[in-house]
């Protein structure tokens, strides 16, 4: 079980049938709703806002996720899926959205629904994502507009398969 730790009277929760590796940590004001999963070595430090995450996320190894000390908690829509090693920091990720590996999306950016920030790109402060987008690049910048429709299969097929791995580890 991963390393579950109060702070300020608030104790992580998480929904049904969620994976939380071993060496991942949860601290503080952090909900989770149902088949989400936590993986090896991800921090979801909800000590000094509040994290908020939907259904169907998975947060893979490597990830943080933190918030600013009382400005801006982290929410995060059903669907999403956050790439090994990427950082997310007081923002909103709307449903349907792949956040790359390394990828780092900083305060108070939001981030609509189907859309792709690109493995290494850094998504600066106040940026507003547009649903259906690529962005990619230091700073992010749009790349192109996909089909709402792909990017929900594609990043559906992510969420899908990243449930299955999550039962390949279930105590038995």
């Amino acid at each position: 079980m991963a390393l579950i730790k109060t702070v300020r009277g608030k104790t992580p929760q998480w929904g049904k049938r969620c994976y939380l590796a071993e060496n991942a940590t949860l601290t503080g004001d952090v909900v989770m709703g149902d088949d989400c999963s936590v993986w090896f070595q991800a921090v979801l430090r909800g000590d000094v806002h509040y994290i908020r995450i939907g259904n169907r996320v998975n947060i893979q190894d490597g990830v943080i996720i933190h918030c600013t000390y009382q400005k801006y908690p982290v929410n995060i829509g059903d669907n999403v899926s956050l790439a090994h090693g990427a950082i997310v920091h007081g923002c909103t990720i709307h449903d349907n959205v792949l956040i790359g590996m390394g990828a780092i999306v900083m305060d108070n950016v939001v981030i609509e629904s189907n859309s792709i920030i690109a493995a290494g790109a850094v998504v600066t402060k106040n940026t507003v994502v547009p649903s259906g987008s690529v962005f990619a690049g230091t700073p992010a910048k749009k790349i192109k507009t996909i089909d709402a429709r792909l990017t929900e299969e594609e990043i559906k097929r992510i969420a899908d398969n990243y449930s299955m791995y999550a039962s390949w580890y279930e105590e038995e």
